[in-house]
């Protein structure tokens, strides 16, 4: 079964430029020979259910890419079935350039990032805002996040890449510094007051 990212990445552009730079044959023998990775499996869904963040592209009528950071708790992005992903769409500085491109061209892409394990997920596919579905609305809706929500953005998954980690840095985020730091402050605190008591002691 070919993976299906290739049908759609390697165009005849991309084809003729691995052939000229001597990576043709091997990517079409990956290609080739592997699982279709058009979905999303439980490892996939477990890798998003712990991100911040992730970019989001569309394109617009001139034919010009969009990329667009999206942030907020962990599990904002939800898995809602095996193709389909969706995520609240918070009031921002009302450009509305995603709403407009999805308007009039549905071909998205996603980059999931997770720095701090050096991992990054590709996600090709189409694209929807949805307003005025409180139902989905509701179920997007992030518990104790208190931002305006505008609509609904449904992405349809078609291929799944996941990269190597070469070249990927090594970041961590605030709360995953806490909480490395936590028992070190715990520790430091306990240290401190033992010393106290030491001292009073004397």
């Amino acid at each position: 079964m070919p993976r299906k990212f290739g049908e759609i990445a390697f165009t005849p552009e991309v084809q003729a430029a691995q052939l000229q730079r001597g990576s043709r044959q091997t990517y079409e023998r990956y290609i080739a020979n592997g699982p279709a990775n058009d979905s999303i499996t439980p490892q996939i869904a477990e890798f998003i259910a712990c991100l911040d963040g992730f970019y989001l592209g569309t394109v617009n009528s001139h034919g010009y890419p969009y990329i667009q950071f999206r942030g907020g708790t962990p599990g904002f992005l939800r898995v809602l079935n095996e193709k389909t992903l969706g995520f609240a769409d918070f009031s921002g500085n009302v450009q509305y350039i995603t709403v407009g491109n999805l308007s009039g061209e549905a071909k998205a892409f996603l980059f999931l990032m997770d720095y701090r394990h050096r991992k990054r997920l590709k996600v090709w596919g189409t694209a929807e805002y949805i307003e005025g579905d409180t139902a989905l609305i509701e179920q997007l809706r992030i518990p104790g996040y208190p931002a305006e929500i505008e609509r609904a953005i449904l992405f349809h998954v078609e291929a799944v890449s996941e990269n190597c980690p070469q070249h990927i840095p090594i970041r961590y985020s605030v709360n995953e510094v806490e909480a490395i730091m936590a028992p070190l402050q715990a520790r430091i605190t306990e240290l401190e007051k033992l010393l106290s008591d030491r001292n009073k002691s004397r």
